[in-house]
C-alpha cells in the first residue's frame, strides 16, 4: 500500500448547499421538538401505553449504527486489514457524529430535556439507563482519543494508536451490549426480556454502521470526484453482506427462542403472523428489503465493477434496519402487558387490548433531523480536518484489488 495523504474536503458550491440543506433539516427537528415540548406529547402518537415512539426508533438506530461505523476503523487497527486503515479517521469521526445525532433525538424526546441534568447528577445503578450514560460519554472520550492518536504528528502519541484503537473496539462492543440490554433486561414486556438481545444488537450494529458509512463515503468521494476504487467498495460491500446475514441469524434465533417458550408465544404470533403493520415491517421490511435483496446485490457480478449495487444494498439495509427497530420498540409496547398469566383481562384502562400507535409528523421530523445532524457534523468536519485520503484508488490502497478487478474486466470483455 502506498503512503496515504489526507486533505480537507474541497469547498465547492455543492458543499455549502449540502450544509444549508442539512442545517435546515436539523433546524426543523429543533422546531418539532419545541412544538412537542410546548403543546405536550398529546400532539404526538405516543400514549400512556406506548411511551417510546418514532423518535426512539430513530435514536436507537443511530446509537446502534454509531458503534458499527467505528467497526471500519477497528478492522484496520485491531485486525490489521491494510485496505481499511486509510478509512480510520473518517470512520472514527463519523462514529462520534452518528452517536451525537442519535442522542440529540433521544434527549429532545424526553419531554423535559432539562431533566437530563438530574439523570447526570443522580444515578440509580439498578437502572440500565444510568449505565448507558457512562457508556455514551465514554464512547465520545475513547473514540476522540483514538482519532487524536491517528492524526497527531508526534511520534510518541502515534505509538499509542494500536492501544487506543483496541480500547475503542472493546468500548463499542460494551456500548452496544448496553443498548441491547435495555430491551433484554426489561422483563415487564413479553416482546423483550431476552438475553440474546445484547449480541443481536452487536450484530445489527455491524450491518447498520457499515451501510451508513458506505453511503456517506461514496457520496463524499463522488461529489468531489476523488478516486474511489471499485475493488475497495466491493470488498466492503461483500463484508456488508456477511454482516447482514449475521444480523438475520441472531434475529431468527431470538424469535425461535420466543416461539419455543410458551409465555412468549402470544407476542410472537402477534408480531410474525398477526397480519398487522408489525408483521409487514418484519417480513417485507427487514427480511426481504433489509436482508435478502442486499445480500443478493452485494454478491452479484455487477457489484464488482459498479458502485450502484452496493449503494442500493446499503440504502435497503438502513430501511430494513429501521423497520426492525420499529417492530422491536413499537411492536413490543403495542402488545398488552401480561398481568395475570393464563387469564383474560379487560378494563377501562386498556388492559388486555392491542395498543394503537401512529407516528405524528413532528416525531418523524425530529427523527430525520437526527440523521441530518449526524451527516452535517461529518460533512463539516471533513472541511476543517484532514480526514479524507486524497485517493482511495485500488492501486493506492491495495494493489491486489487492482489485479482482481482487472481479471473481472477481462472476463466481461471476453463474455
Amino acid at each position: 500500500m502506498k503512503r496515504i495523504h489526507y486533505s480537507l474536503l474541497e469547498g465547492r458550491v455543492g458543499y455549502y448547499a449540502a450544509l444549508a440543506i442539512l442545517g435546515a433539516i436539523a433546524g426543523a427537528g429543533l422546531l418539532a421538538a419545541w412544538y412537542m415540548e410546548h403543546y405536550g406529547h398529546v400532539v404526538t402518537g405516543m400514549t400512556n401505553q406506548i411511551v417510546w415512539g418514532m423518535p426512539h426508533v430513530f435514536a436507537v438506530f443511530l446509537i446502534v449504527a454509531a458503534s458499527g461505523v467505528l467497526n471500519v476503523a477497528s478492522i484496520g487497527t485491531v485486525f490489521e486489514r491494510r485496505p481499511y486503515k486509510p478509512l480510520g479517521r473518517l470512520s472514527a469521526l463519523m462514529a462520534v457524529a452518528v452517536l451525537a445525532g442519535g442522542l440529540m433525538v433521544l434527549v429532545l424526546d424526553l419531554g423535559r430535556p432539562d431533566r437530563l441534568i438530574v439523570a447526570m447528577t443522580k444515578y440509580n445503578f439498578k437502572s440500565i439507563f444510568a449505565w448507558n450514560i457512562y457508556l455514551y460519554n465514554g464512547f465520545f472520550a475513547v473514540v476522540l482519543l483514538y482519532l487524536y492518536t491517528q492524526m497527531s504528528s508526534k511520534f510518541h502519541v502515534r505509538s499509542y494508536y494500536k492501544a487506543a484503537g483496541t480500547l475503542a473496539f472493546v468500548w463499542r462492543l460494551i456500548l452496544t451490549t448496553g443498548t441491547g440490554s435495555i430491551f433484554g433486561w426489561l422483563v415487564a414486556r413479553q416482546g423483550y426480556d431476552l438475553a440474546i438481545y445484547a449480541p443481536m444488537f452487536i450484530a445489527l450494529s455491524f450491518s447498520f454502521g457499515l451501510a451508513l458509512f458506505l453511503l456517506v463515503t461514496i457520496a463524499l468521494y463522488r461529489s468531489v470526484e476523488r478516486p474511489l476504487g471499485h475493488g475497495l467498495v466491493n470488498r466492503m460491500g461483500r463484508l456488508l453482506g456477511v454482516f447482514v446475514l449475521a444480523a438475520f441469524y441472531f434475529v431468527a434465533v431470538a424469535h425461535l427462542t420466543n416461539l419455543y417458550a410458551a409465555e412468549h408465544q402470544g407476542v410472537e404470533r402477534f408480531i410474525l403472523f398477526g397480519g398487522n403493520i408489525y408483521t409487514f415491517l418484519f417480513w417485507a421490511g427487514f427480511v426481504l428489503v433489509g436482508t435478502i435483496i442486499p445480500f443478493a446485490l452485494v454478491f452479484s457480478r455487477s457489484a464488482r465493477t459498479s458502485y450502484k449495487p452496493v449503494v442500493i444494498a446499503s440504502l435497503l439495509t438502513v430501511i430494513g434496519g429501521m423497520s426492525l427497530i420499529y417492530v422491536i420498540i413499537i411492536g413490543g409496547q403495542a402488545y398488552p402487558l401480561v398481568l395475570f398469566p393464563g387469564k383474560e383481562i379487560s378494563s377501562s384502562f386498556f388492559d388486555g387490548v392491542i395498543n394503537p400507535y401512529a407516528p405524528s409528523f413532528p416525531e418523524i421530523v425530529l427523527g430525520v433531523a437526527g440523521f441530518a445532524t449526524a451527516i452535517l457534523i461529518t460533512v463539516f468536519a471533513t472541511r476543517v480536518l484532514p480526514l479524507m485520503p486524497v485517493s482511495l484508488a485500488d492501486e493506492d490502497v491495495d494493489p491486489h484489488l487492482v489485479q482482481k478487478s482487472g481479471e473481472v474486466v477481462e472476463m466481461k470483455k471476453a463474455a
